[in-house]
């Protein structure tokens, strides 16, 4: 690491963070391999690999003795093969993931997404997010963990979550068919809904939404001849691939009127999937040309920049490269799935003392063949 360019404080920080992620892995492994604690579909895997992940994972590094993790295998059931053995009982959820076409991936989910939305709530300025208020859900529905999340997230913060109807699969279809009309039609329902709910004397004050429907909102509310200040919001956190520093620009110059102190509005950025959970942005700020930072939330899942010709190998710093993603928590592991996306390796800072990744956009081996949908 080029520790030349890390304070001694930061360098100090990255160690522990480092110590602290060895321990956790070791810990995950022991769990999800262990007759006792294991699920079925780990359990049966470890008999093909030509190692003892029980005596050969003693930290993070050694995850590099698996395969990588394939995304078929997360297609189809029995779902409940991912459900580790003491945790039979308990209340499951399944979350869907991608879907488009053919079956789509799902996961077994019980705390997960409340432990990873409870942590970013701690990460949220409540000035802008202030505990008590409600929240407006401008995102897809269903069986999709991002609802439920953000449900969560107002509860813990002490607010009710108003939700809408939005099937993003429905989105993608009406694209691939190119029925823009139909498109636009659906859109509009959805942000009608929105408007409806802003408007509505439910003094929501936060809300999650993706940049387009952001942007739909701002312009729908405009034609309405008010703006998302007025109707009251003054926390946004958002997410998806469409966030790119020109259009968070255009977003906070144009749409919200400037920044936090001149708008009144404080938007922070995250990159999330049902896979990994949240990885919080550094400050987005004009000053670093809207540059977007993301730190994943190590220990509990970590993401790393690594070459397109070995994903074992991490590029060097602002070097391009895909992401990989790594999930160790009791409730799933995921070791080394190379994500659909794919962006630049940023430095640990002092607030995230491990690896950020920025100019997050789909990877270039398949951009073309994806479509983005609602993000």
């Amino acid at each position: 690491m080029a520790s030349d360019t890390l304070t001694p404080e930061v360098e100090a920080a990255v160690k522990a963070a480092k110590d602290r992620l060895d321990a956790h892995t070791y810990e995950i492994v022991q769990w999800h391999f262990h007759e006792s604690t294991g699920c079925p579909f780990w359990l049966e895997k470890k008999k093909e690999f030509n190692f003892d992940p029980l005596t050969e994972v003693k930290g993070y590094d050694d995850l590099k003795k698996f395969p990588l993790f394939e995304d078929e295998w997360l297609r189809g059931g029995p779902v409940r093969r991912w459900v580790p053995a003491q945790y039979q009982d308990k209340p499951i959820y399944v979350f869907e993931t991608g879907g488009t076409t053919g079956i789509p991936k799902s996961r077994i989910a019980i705390d997960d997404f409340r432990t990873d939305y409870s942590n970013f709530s701690e990460t949220l300025p409540e000035k802008y997010f202030p505990k008590g208020a409600n929240w407006l859900m401008l995102g897809p529905s269903g069986p999709r963990r991002l609802r439920l999340a953000v449900e969560h997230l107002a509860q813990v913060r002490g607010g009710i979550c108003f939700c809408i109807d939005l099937d993003p699969r429905w989105v993608i279809k009406l694209i691939k068919k190119g029925q823009m009309d139909q498109l636009e039609a659906y859109k509009q329902h959805c942000i009608d809904q929105a408007i409806t709910v802003l408007t509505a004397g439910h003094d929501v004050k936060c809300m999650f939404g993706t940049p387009k429907l952001i942007e739909s909102l701002c312009l729908g509310l405009e034609e309405k001849g008010t703006t998302l200040a007025e109707a009251g919001i003054t926390g946004i956190f958002s997410g998806g691939t469409e966030f790119t520093p020109q259009w968070t620009r255009y977003c906070i110059e144009e749409l919200f009127g400037g920044g936090p102190e001149e708008s009144g509005i404080y938007m922070t950025p995250t990159y999330g999937n049902t896979l990994m959970g949240l990885a919080c942005s550094k400050p987005v700020t004009a000053e670093d040309g809207y540059k977007i930072s993301y730190y994943a939330p190590q220990p509990r899942a970590v993401t790393e920049v690594v070459s397109f010709d070995d994903p074992n190998e991490l590029v060097g710093f602002g070097e391009t490269g895909r992401v990989k993603l790594t999930t160790l928590t009791k409730e799933f592991f995921v070791p080394g799935f190379l994500e659909r996306d794919e962006g630049e390796r940023e430095m640990p800072y002092l607030t995230y003392p491990w690896d950020g990744v920025s100019g997050v956009r789909p990877f270039h081996g398949f951009a073309s063949s994806t479509t983005v949908g609602v993000y």
